[in-house]
């Protein structure tokens, strides 16, 4: 498994993306902007002139989020997994729009633009160069897109996971508030859970840990910078195996 940061040698060839619903709708936004949708379209075009394949989970915070329902955590959960379907559908108009060619995969909801996800169907759309998009979460409550990214970057045997944020990599504080906060260029997970860093949620974490997946943290929002990161260059954070 490729495993960079040195300089832009290298190239991702299988990543997946993890993107929070923020990606379209702007900081502390809710529903959809569709300069946001225009900035990942301008983001990814490149990438996958460089045919490397690509699988994304998107989040729903753009839409909801369960802290702001006052009804339980699992039905909570449960409607959070359909506005990820949600979000995953207006990513693939959107692509569609743009000529990215693209393919939905749920697990919680037949519709005639959905597939199922199964891996040959995967396999098969990563193949065709089509961007596989991976809605529903983990397709279980109690987990969240942090998991489902782990999860289906196995599943699509991707090389790395880049996790797509609003900062520049992982602190050891919070640099909004902590002025003196410092940026890790690289760790492995043990460092990041002996630090108690927040890189992914505990169960995406031990998922990435156990199966070997690295992942880089990085700010989507400054133009260029997907690129960088599947080219192996040394931007936000790499998290690493050892």
């Amino acid at each position: 498994m490729l495993v960079s940061h040195t300089g832009g040698d290298n190239l991702y060839k299988r990543i997946l993306l993890k993107l929070s619903g923020e990606a379209l709708s702007g900081e502390g936004e809710r529903g959809f902007d569709r300069e946001m949708i225009g900035h990942l379209i301008s983001e990814l075009k490149p990438v996958l002139d460089l045919e490397v394949k690509v699988g994304l989970v998107v989040g729903a915070g753009n839409l909801f989020r369960g802290k702001d329902l006052n009804v339980d955590p699992i039905v909570a959960d449960g409607i959070g997994m359909l506005g990820t379907v949600i979000n995953s559908l207006y990513v693939h108009a959107a692509f569609k729009e743009a000529g990215i060619p693209s393919v939905v995969f749920s697990q919680i909801v037949s519709l005639p633009s959905t597939e199922s996800l199964r891996y040959h169907a995967i396999e098969k759309a990563l193949k065709a160069g089509k961007v596989a998009i991976f809605s529903g979460g983990t397709s279980n409550p109690l987990f969240t897109t942090d998991s489902a990214a782990a999860l289906r970057a196995m599943e699509m045997r991707a090389e790395v996971i880049l996790k797509a944020t609003k900062v520049d990599g992982v602190y050891n504080a919070d640099p909004k508030t902590s002025a003196g906060a410092k940026r890790y260029e690289r760790l492995t997970f043990d460092e990041a859970l002996q630090k108690n860093l927040k890189v992914m949620d505990m169960e995406a974490f031990s998922l990435c840990r156990r199966y070997k997946i690295p992942v880089i943290v990085f700010n989507f929002f400054q133009s260029g910078n997907l690129l960088r990161a599947v080219k192996g260059e040394s931007i936000g954070t790499l998290v690493t195996p050892e």
